[in-house]
């Protein structure tokens, strides 16, 4: 990470306890930052922390000690309308699924978080979901329905629809898990090219090794902690 380099993430000793029906640490002082354009993934065994921290870090879980700042703003103790807006302007998820809504086709799939933001007209967000689709070459698929679709094209509109409102970090959670090798690598190449072209912030959450290995930058967790960062 260089040290020009605007931080837009900060973990600050984040430390997460469930209480059912014992009391257990899930997180132990988790901190890391990331740079704008960096592109890091979490790796670790089931159970260790990994996924719980990604709910944390997107704003969606709320009950944790210690801090998180995003574009060096703290997230701690802000109401959840407040939260709701970073989360819809400044991060894009990708999950495991790709919660499509099948009642729309794919351009107003995408369209959804830009409509939702209202900080353009509806033909500024149409033409902005166009060129989404476009830079991962599904613009084709734009008047389909989701069910039209494979696994894979699912997955890639899933990712276009995360980058609508250009958010300041792509977050995944899994986002291969349910992908052939084959998608996986489409996926993994559109990430890659999204940081290296775009300079796109990205933190991924995965299970796949190879898929990690290629990433700036890995974040190792064991039992709630970090336990190698490279």
């Amino acid at each position: 990470m260089e040290n020009n380099q605007k931080i837009i993430l900060e973990a600050i000793n984040i430390s997460k306890y469930f209480h059912d029906p014992l009391t257990i640490k899930v997180l132990n002082e988790v901190s890391f930052c990331m740079s704008k354009g960096d592109f890091v993934s979490i790796i670790g065994k089931s159970g260790c922390g990994k996924s719980t921290l990604l709910y944390i870090l997107s704003t969606m879980d709320t009950d944790f000690e210690g801090d998180l700042k995003i574009d060096g703003i703290s997230m701690k103790n802000k109401k959840g309308n407040y939260l709701a807006h970073i989360r819809n302007e400044k991060i894009g998820f990708v999950f495991q699924f790709h919660y499509l809504l099948n009642e729309f086709n794919v351009l107003k799939n995408v369209m959804l978080p830009g409509l939702k933001l209202n900080k353009k007209s509806y033909k500024e967000v149409e033409h902005d979901a166009y060129e989404k689709l476009k830079i991962l070459g599904i613009e084709k698929e734009a008047f389909k329905m989701p069910n039209q679709l494979s696994g894979g094209q699912k997955q890639r509109v899933a990712i276009a629809r995360s980058m609508i409102n250009n958010p300041l970090i792509i977050m995944g959670d899994e986002p291969t898990g349910n992908l052939d090798k084959k998608n996986s690598e489409i996926v993994f190449n559109i990430f890659q090219e999204l940081a290296h072209v775009y300079h796109q912030s990205l933190l991924i959450v995965t299970h796949d090794n190879e898929f990690a290995s290629k990433t700036h930058r890995i974040i190792e967790m064991q039992d709630g902690k970090i336990i190698k960062s490279s």
